[in-house]
């Protein structure tokens, strides 16, 4: 029986006397994903003055961890930038990319913030960098005195329209794909499009093949736009490109942004393991840690949705159409849909039982339904994955001018 209640707990007294507590609470959290272009320009004001934490007011401290790479191209006007608002930066430079997400990465990152003796109330940690370096640093922070504020710039597009703007954060162990991390909500994301001007052209499809993912689910809008102007972004210098195409590449980026947070933002923790945005996360990280480093995150996960669409189509849950619509785009943004360890079956059985050990014992694969909308399996077999397969060999080496209308594979098919 209950003998003592207040607000959150209550004290229980079992018939033989002894005492047993329930405490309940809730934590809200609340972040913020703002677009703010020329963030180090020392015109801009945005980071040195906004945030939940206390603003960089002239004299106060921020630790500041940069992606080796980023601190070549933007090290001398980011150092600028602290100076001119007289804030007394702690730098960290470190090397991230998949190879070293790993443990020994985010150890690395909390001996500098150790050292730095920096004050949690007063100094949040500021990470500039990709979707690696923000997963280190997010997960550093997070149990660094059992969580230390930080905020994420995000630097690549796969940074700004994915990994930069959730709440997860975590890295490799051993071969499993961020098999440890945290939920740990920065307390603001800066989302720069200017930094894109200087990603290569391999790293801007990496970062298009999560918007196409978005696209493939959740939007034919998306779809369509990626079709029309998705080629032009990859061809062009994303940071200076004439007006028009600007305004489209916004309008895809935006679109992105939106529809990834509309589905992050239910369910922030994944208490519902039916997760739409796990579409091209069911073989991909199996595939992506034992590639390393051939393919790059949103490679793998482009190969994943491949074979998926396959899948799909071989269920009736697209047409012909939709299915070469999605291969001509994948072509064209010049993603891969092949890999060689995808005809090792234990690589991909290995996959699906890893699959069902995360999601709660069921497949829950999610497939797309025509273009824009999705829905869910938990039935693929051995042999139907083993089918699909195949058949996404013979597309994979169809060119494209020989992807339209009816080719070779389709004409088993019923």
């Amino acid at each position: 029986m209950i003998d003592v209640q207040e607000a959150g707990l209550e004290r229980h007294v079992t018939r033989e006397g002894s005492s047993r507590w329930t405490v309940r609470a809730k934590r809200e959290i609340t972040y913020d994903v703002i677009v703010s272009r020329q963030l180090f320009s020392v015109g801009n004001p945005t980071l040195a003055t906004m945030g939940d934490v206390p603003a960089a007011l002239p004299g106060s401290r921020r630790f500041v961890v940069i992606d080796a790479a980023i601190d070549k191209l933007y090290g001398v006007e980011i150092r600028r930038y602290f100076q001119y608002h007289d804030v007394t930066p702690i730098y960290h430079v470190l090397e991230a990319h998949e190879v070293v997400k790993n443990w020994k990465s985010v150890e690395t990152v909390i001996n500098a913030m150790a050292t730095a003796g920096i004050d949690r109330r007063r100094e949040p940690v500021i990470g500039i960098g990709g979707g690696t370096l923000l997963d280190i640093v997010g997960f550093a922070a997070s149990i660094y005195r059992r969580n230390t504020p930080y905020i994420r710039i995000p630097t690549t597009l796969i940074g700004i329209v994915d990994a930069g703007i959730g709440i997860k954060t975590g890295v490799n162990f051993g071969l499993g794909k961020n098999r440890i991390g945290t939920y740990a909500a920065p307390v603001v994301s800066y989302l720069d499009q200017s930094f894109l001007c200087t990603l290569d052209r391999r790293h801007v499809a990496n970062g298009i093949a999560e918007i196409l993912k978005m696209a493939l689910i959740r939007s034919a809008d998306l779809m369509s736009l990626l079709e029309r102007h998705g080629k032009a972004v990859l061809n062009a210098d994303l940071g200076r490109t004439d007006q028009t195409l600007t305004v489209e590449t916004n309008k895809i980026i935006t679109m992105a942004v939106q529809l990834m947070l509309k589905e992050l933002q239910p369910n922030l923790w994944e208490a519902n393991l039916e997760r739409c945005v796990d579409y091209g996360h069911t073989f991909s990280p199996t595939i992506e840690m034992r590639a390393l480093p051939e393919l790059l995150h949103g490679e793998a996960v482009n190969i994943d949705m491949a074979l998926s669409s396959v899948i799909s189509f071989n269920r009736g849950l697209m047409s012909r159409l939709d299915l070469d619509r999605i291969f001509n785009v994948m072509r064209g943004f010049e993603l891969p849909t092949w890999n060689s360890l995808l005809e090792k079956p234990k690589v991909l059985n290995e996959a699906l039982t890893d699959t069902l050990r995360h999601r709660g014992g069921k497949q829950r694969i999610p497939l797309p339904v025509g273009i824009g909308e999705y829905t869910f399996i938990n039935d693929l077999t051995e042999d139907e994955l083993a089918s699909s397969v195949a058949q996404l060999k013979v597309i994979s080496n169809t060119s494209e001018s020989e992807s339209t209308g009816l080719r070779p594979w389709q004409k088993t098919q019923g």
